[in-house]
């Protein structure tokens, strides 16, 4: 599997995913330290990849994406934003209900017709 195949995968696989550097738990920089806390405040699962071990996705992701910074949050296969827009959301309290409305809709939850 090519490295774009393996992140359009991962992004169609995960309704809320977060590319960073290091771990929910051990975050490698400030930006992916407070963008992860918000996310984690949000009290919903959800997916990361710790682009530090995935030097191919570390170097793809921003040209796939046309972001060239890391975190990168993706919700429902759509780039939310890096560690500002996500900070700003959880500040506004967006972040938690497309955070929220994400987890419901990829437990089965969602009532769509």
């Amino acid at each position: 599997m090519s490295t774009l195949e393996t992140i359009k995968e991962q992004i169609e696989s995960n309704a809320i995913l977060l590319y960073m550097k290091g771990t929910p738990r051990f975050p490698q920089c400030g930006f992916s330290s407070r963008a992860s806390e918000a996310l984690m405040s949000c009290n919903e699962r959800f997916a990361f990849v710790n682009i530090l071990e995935n030097p191919d996705i570390r170097a793809e992701l921003p040209k796939y994406a046309n972001w060239p910074t890391f975190p990168q949050l993706w919700v429902n296969g759509e780039l939310v934003g890096g560690c500002d827009i996500i900070c700003d959301m959880a500040a506004s309290g967006d972040l938690q209900t497309l955070v929220s409305e994400a987890a419901k809709s990829e437990e089965g939850g969602g009532a769509e017709g």
